[in-house]
């Protein structure tokens, strides 16, 4: 897609991402946006129809009766972008599908960021592919949605030169995410996923914080039978493919379908939330029904410290 016509389709966004600020307020994930953060507030004496598992064990032992905790709410919630822009993200098929991976990434993430100003949140990003290229720190305001956006399209096309860097190290941009939040926060990981080893830092990263996988996936290119070339855009190696044969049509789609389950298994262990989002899909449409579908505690499997 032309960079003007995908900043026209961004252009557009703010007016729906008011229903998908609705969608992230409203019902399961009511909490998130609202803020799910607790801050210890003080002690009181426990009193009849207090939850039991508030009791501070400390304080009723140190003055021998029973005391409850009391928690503020944290009202602000900090919303970090994972985007994940290295070579992989970039391919396309003109004649499958009008956007590339890295398109329909930039989109979400351009939709989320609009929705997290219209919840009053603030939102920042880290644009990462072996390394973490930029910074956004978390700000409020839509002057600061639109530097991020900008900053994002740049990369469109894979334009800014990169040769140098190929591949893409989720790990090490979930251990940066670590390392800058400092509350509980919301995490959106916005990838491929043609990553390797990143599930423990994922597994780490959700139990202080709320994660989402987004991972970007095609549609089967192989259609054309016969002799294909194909092209590892994360190294530019090449190796040529009998298209035409069904056992080899048959490996391929195998082999999708694997690497898909695994995905999703691997978000459940490390207790993600997830959504596998076709580059052909509506985004808009595809970001509200999962939020208002999708209860991000059920995937929560936290591991007690």
């Amino acid at each position: 897609m032309e960079t003007t016509d995908l900043l026209r389709n961004i252009i557009s966004l703010p007016m729906l991402s008011s229903g998908l600020a609705e969608e992230m307020l409203a019902g399961n994930f009511r909490s998130i946006f609202k803020g799910q953060g607790m801050e210890f507030d003080e002690a009181r004496h426990y009193e009849p129809g207090d939850d039991i598992r508030s009791i501070d064990w400390n304080a009723s032992a140190r003055f021998g009766n029973p005391f409850v905790k009391m928690y503020r709410e944290e009202r602000e919630l900090t919303i970090l972008l994972l985007l994940d822009i290295s070579p992989s993200m970039h391919r396309t098929n003109i004649a499958l599908q009008k956007l590339s991976p890295y398109e329909q990434a930039l989109i979400c993430a351009s939709l989320i960021a609009f929705s997290s100003d219209n919840a009053g949140q603030q939102i920042g990003a880290f644009f990462f592919d072996r390394d973490i290229e930029k910074v956004f720190p978390p700000h409020k305001g839509r002057k600061h949605i639109m530097s991020l956006i900008m900053a994002a399209v740049q990369y469109q096309n894979n334009v800014l030169p990169r040769r140098e860097k190929y591949g893409s190290d989720i790990a090490a941009a979930l251990t940066g995410a670590q390392r800058l939040l400092k509350k509980r926060s919301l995490v959106v990981v916005i990838s491929d996923f043609f990553s390797i080893n990143w599930e423990d830092e994922l597994g780490h990263l959700c139990r202080k914080h709320d994660c989402i996988a987004l991972r970007i996936s095609s549609p089967n290119e192989i259609l054309s039978p016969g002799l294909i070339t194909l092209e590892d855009p994360e190294t530019g190696v090449r190796i040529e493919a009998p298209a035409g044969l069904s056992s080899f049509r048959e490996s391929w789609t195998g082999w999708n379908e694997e690497r898909s389950t695994l995905w999703e298994s691997q978000c459940k262990k490390c207790g993600a939330a997830y959504l596998d989002l076709s580059t052909e899909a509506d985004a808009p449409s595809a970001l509200i029904k999962f939020f208002g579908r999708h209860n991000i505690n059920q995937y929560k499997r936290r591991k007690k410290l």
